[in-house]
């Protein structure tokens, strides 16, 4: 596998509808999905260097977190990139299901779908939101032939593994979350248990895959009749409105696109399986066939012969994010409360002793 640059194609094709909140995916096949991630040895490669570019990120951020939250930690890949950044400080890795994934493991089938193909999902795309703003344009990078195969297995391990449920609401000076969104079947959600974890003043660094992702293997099925390959997944400035209404201020987000390939469809399809798999609603209701798999690598290798170098390429839109916690503010009315916790938040932790 190699990762090439590769002119930008602009913005995502038409034809997604605007989703509501819950993103329009099938849960039971999410939830396989995301079992299966977890058990493997490691996590993707592409989840290794996306870390590691937005970690270099974190130098436009003078905030020195004592606790840094690593959301989905096995599968994001970037506890190296973290302790890196922040030797001193606490390195907390939150793990396990969300409750979303209760309800995906009680109606769980066989884990027999569309396994070569790549789900995620979310909202298509919106128009530039009034908030918004760019670290830069959108911009490529090389990275030589042979950098990198296979699943990353970091040797660094965090302080403490713990459920989200069990994190202490309002502690963490960074909560962390590296390619684990558009996993997600319900982003604003996500986006509130993030800000819990937050201490005021700390911030949030995101990264995911958006809608520009697979177009080539999007055109392919289109063509061939086969039904979506994956969900519609959630453009950045959607992502940025999400931020602001779950109370976060001054979201910056930034995205790039990259051109991973392969010598072969083989390689292709095994990677993507190791990036993930179909959980659209409305993608092929039955079992896929070996002779079914043996098309779709056929159509990959075709693809592969109209271009020069005569590799399987898929583009895949990387969408970068940070946002701060602010201090909470009270809405006048003629009446209001405020409960001890968020006055000791506007007014700071040590003004008011704890009981």
């Amino acid at each position: 596998m190699s990762l090439d640059a590769e002119t930008p194609r602009g913005p995502p094709p038409p034809g997604l509808a605007r989703q509501g909140a819950h993103r329009p995916v099938d849960l039971a096949a999410l939830g396989r999905i995301r079992r299966r991630m977890q058990r493997a040895s490691g996590s993707p490669w592409l989840h290794g260097e996306v870390a590691r570019r937005m970690a270099e990120r974190l130098s436009l951020i003078k905030a020195q977190p004592a606790l840094v939250v690593d959301w989905q930690s096995r599968l994001g890949g970037g506890l190296p990139a973290l302790r890196a950044a922040y030797p001193a400080a606490r390195l907390q890795a939150v793990e396990g299901p969300s409750e979303w994934m209760g309800v995906a493991a009680s109606a769980a089938r066989a884990d027999l779908h569309d396994a070569p193909e790549l789900a995620l999902a979310g909202a298509p795309w919106a128009g530039l939101s009034s908030w918004w703003r760019s670290w830069r344009p959108w911009k490529t990078v090389r990275v030589s032939e042979g950098a990198a195969a296979g699943r990353t297995t970091p040797s660094v391990r965090p302080d403490d593994v713990i459920d989200p449920a069990a994190l202490t609401p309002g502690r963490a000076g960074l909560v962390w979350a590296n390619m684990v969104l558009h996993g997600d079947p319900d982003p604003p959600a996500l986006f509130d248990a993030w800000h819990q974890a937050l201490s005021v003043d700390g911030f949030l660094m995101l990264s995911t895959l958006g809608p520009g992702s697979l177009v080539e293997l999007r055109a392919l099925y289109a063509e061939a009749g086969w039904g979506p390959p994956m969900a519609p997944l959630v453009d950045m400035h959607d992502l940025g409105d999400m931020l602001v209404s779950a109370g976060f201020a001054d979201p910056v987000m930034d995205q790039e696109q990259v051109v991973l390939t392969w010598p072969d469809a083989a390689s292709a399809l095994e990677e993507l399986r190791q990036l993930g798999g179909n959980a659209a609603l409305h993608r092929h209701a039955g079992c896929r066939t070996p002779r079914w798999r043996l098309r779709l690598a056929q159509a990959l290798e075709a693809q592969a012969r109209r271009r020069a170098d005569g590799r399987v390429a898929l583009t895949f839109e990387i969408a970068y994010g940070h946002a701060f916690k602010p201090t909470p503010r009270i809405r006048l009315a003629p009446e209001s409360r405020v409960g001890v916790d968020q006055m000791r938040q506007m007014l700071g932790a040590r003004s008011i002793p704890k009981p």
